[in-house]
């Protein structure tokens, strides 16, 4: 019977796990793309919609709160259907808002259909689950933060593409009402093709597909609980829901920054709208290797110490993500705030893979459950944050206050350590992995 990999061949499709893992970083990528596309193009939507501040503070919401149901919802469906059937299920469907975005004509369509795309979003809880499934304890750390990162990084890519894009439409003749709604087309059908792909070239888990192995009577270690039962069972673990907290700080804050980092730069430093934009993109571009540096670094800290290893790094990450945090709120020049900006970002990514580190160890009977309740937490910060800067008025301020609570949250972190009787089951894992 096929087994977890014990390695990432990274420049090999031939196994199960490889494939699923290649592809679950491209999904991600894409759906990363589709979610954010609609943040660089603001500036020319607002003028077309004569957009409030209000307004606009109101989709970036909607965008993101959305994500926090989908989230908890996708988690316990790949332990029913498996992560391929749930996987092309959002795919296909995500891509109807992404789509029609491009046809809305009046600020409450276009709220409508971003409140869509925010369901996107949840990709990522079937990327961790799906590469959680397929790869080894002494690996999955490392496995589960380089596809996050990697896809993650579609962000910050659709941060530089998007405006490109639509000067492409612009230059071939297409004006600029047209230009913004043809290039959202873009991701809407990478995602379509997308949905081909993962349903055609992938599997839930090394042994085959849930439905079939459920069929012949062969055990699943991901889904012994399905839906509902996920969900409950999970829910009953203090560890989730302390994990919740630490990732809203980290994943949460990471949202927060690549909606106002640009706008910040602009309005604190007065950089031009390309250098904030540079500025800005480089926080995106982190994610392509400090997730999965944060993941590499639990699994080795795991392997010369033991589980409770994992949630010392996180702790320290977090601190000091904390700390970082505080230095930009309070960065005087533009150089140092960039400075800072790039050191906060790398504790930042580091613990979202550290986090994703720990979640194949909490309860291997609710893997989906796990995963979404920890994933929506991410998605919970930053509507949190979002409306704390609502509340405040003031960016900087803003910042400052959410450094502070990132650095009380790390306790959490703490809080989610293991006794040696719940260490056993995933230590002996370990050892067989070895």
């Amino acid at each position: 019977m096929a087994s977890k990999a014990n390695s990432i061949t990274l420049f090999s499709m031939a196994t199960p796990p490889m494939r699923a893992f290649h592809l679950t970083w491209m999904a991600f990528f894409v759906c990363f793309f589709a979610w954010f596309a609609c943040a660089p193009l603001m500036p020319v939507i607002k003028g077309e919609f004569g957009l409030s501040l209000a307004q606009i503070a109101n989709i970036n919401i909607a965008a993101v709160a959305i994500t926090i149901l989908v989230r908890l919802i996708v988690g316990p469906l790949c332990d029913h259907f498996g992560p391929r059937k749930t996987y092309t299920g959002l795919l296909l469907l995500g891509a109807v808002p992404v789509l029609g975005v491009a046809l809305s004509q009046s600020y409450e369509s276009f709220l409508f259909f971003r409140l869509g795309i925010g369901a996107v979003g949840a990709s990522f809880v079937i990327t961790q689950y799906h590469t959680s499934v397929m790869f080894a304890p002494k690996i999955v750390g490392t496995a589960n933060a380089a596809a996050a990162g990697w896809g993650n990084a579609g962000g910050g890519a659709a941060q530089a593409l998007m405006p490109l894009l639509m000067g492409a439409m612009v230059m071939l003749g297409v004006g600029e009402t047209m230009g913004w709604r043809a290039a959202l087309l873009v991701p809407g059908v990478l995602m379509l093709i997308m949905a081909v792909l993962y349903y055609r070239y992938t599997q839930d888990c090394p042994e085959g597909n849930y439905s079939e192995m459920r069929a012949a009577g062969i055990p699943i270690e991901g889904g012994k609980k399905g839906g509902w039962d996920s969900f409950k069972t999970a829910a009953t673990n203090h560890r989730v829901w302390l994990l919740f907290v630490t990732y809203g700080a980290c994943f949460g804050v990471e949202i927060f920054i690549h909606n106002i980092a640009a706008i910040y730069y602009v309005d604190h430093f007065g950089f031009s709208l390309k250098a904030a934009g540079l500025a800005a993109g480089s926080f995106g571009l982190l994610a392509l290797f400090a997730r999965a540096l944060g993941g590499w670094i639990s699994d080795r800290v795991a392997l010369r110490g033991n589980l409770n290893s994992r949630v010392t790094l996180l702790f320290i990450m977090m601190i000091g993500e904390g700390a970082g945090l505080l230095w930009f709120a309070n960065a005087d020049g533009a150089t140092f705030a960039v400075i800072a900006m790039l050191t906060f970002g790398l504790f930042t990514h580091m613990a979202c893979g550290a986090t994703y580190a720990l979640v194949p160890f909490i309860d291997n009977r609710a893997l989906g459950g796990v995963a979404g309740i920890i994933g929506a937490g991410g998605n919970v910060g930053a509507v949190a944050a979002g409306f704390l800067m609502k509340g405040l008025g003031n960016t900087q301020q803003t910042l400052g206050v959410l450094g502070v609570l990132v650095a009380v949250s790390a306790v959490c972190a703490l809080g989610a350590r293991f006794s040696s009787s719940a260490m056993q089951p995933a230590l002996g894992a370990n050892k067989l992995a070895a």
